[in-house]
């Protein structure tokens, strides 16, 4: 079995997966990419500037595509993956009245489903790799306290956020490590797109009017650097995050407040 270790992130084609896959890379692994997005697979490439990375068409939601892509990568890399990143995922905002069913589901089926699917298709690798290895889900701050204006995308988060918790559990006697990120708002394109199909405004310009900050992209890429290394179950990544982590464990009743004054009345 080749000696470099290799990792494989879905999402890759931009945003948090391209951050991680640059950054892994950088730092000696083999990096294999899935996503929908080939040319946007290919801009990883060529940032990621070596020979020594791997991508893959990948739609999460198809269970068998995902054994496709790991023995792709698996024979590319000399037969090994050391760590797996459920990272793809899509943004649904608004009120809940206001999604569609096909929002609702597409959502459901990305960010929650594609999770699992990952996981189960990620196993047989990381347990041959074991101990060392690593299985890092991208949950969100919208996993630690329900966002108002974001039911479904906060749900997704939360069954991220129990999926690792679970897998935890499951894969300790493996030798298999489970983490995720919680990041607030990222630097990337889906901050430019529209929360739902209603809505004319930029996910960023709501960010912008609640005052919220914008944490830079390569502090994730770092947080997940750390993430398969460490000990720690739960990342929080960038300001937001870790208020909202204290605030959910030490000042419930306010956050409550908070939230509650902070959500828009439907029609506006």
């Amino acid at each position: 079995m080749n000696e470099r270790k290799t990792i494989f992130i879905s999402g890759g084609a931009s945003g948090i997966g391209r951050a991680i896959a640059t950054l892994f890379g950088q730092r000696g692994w083999f990096v294999g990419i899935g996503d929908i997005d080939q040319p946007g697979m290919r801009e990883t490439e060529n940032a990621i500037g070596h020979g020594f990375v791997y991508s893959h068409r990948l739609d999460v939601r198809d269970r068998g595509a995902w054994d496709e892509a790991l023995e792709a990568l698996a024979i590319a890399a000399g037969g090994r993956i050391d760590a797996v990143v459920n990272n793809a995922g899509i943004p649904l905002g608004g009120g809940l009245v206001e999604n569609s069913v096909d929002e609702i589901e597409r959502c459901l089926d990305i960010n929650l489903k594609g999770v699992l699917f990952g996981a189960q298709a990620a196993y047989p690798y990381l347990q041959r790799t074991a101990p060392g290895s690593c299985l890092l889900n991208i949950s969100s701050a919208a996993g630690i306290y329900g966002t108002p204006g974001a039911s479904v995308y906060s749900a997704t988060k939360f069954g991220v956020r129990a999926i690792t918790e679970s897998l935890d559990g499951e894969w300790a006697a493996d030798g298999i490590a489970v983490r995720s990120l919680m990041p607030g708002f990222i630097e990337t394109p889906l901050l430019d797109h529209s929360p739902n199909a209603q809505s004319n405004e930029a996910i960023r310009q709501r960010v912008r009017d609640a005052g919220l900050e914008i944490t830079p992209v390569t502090e994730v890429a770092e947080a997940a650097w750390q993430a398969v290394h460490g000990d720690r179950l739960h990342t929080r990544v960038g300001a937001t995050a870790r208020r909202l982590a204290f605030a959910s464990r030490w000042l419930p009743a306010r956050l409550r407040r908070e939230m509650r004054s902070s959500a828009r009345p439907m029609g506006r």
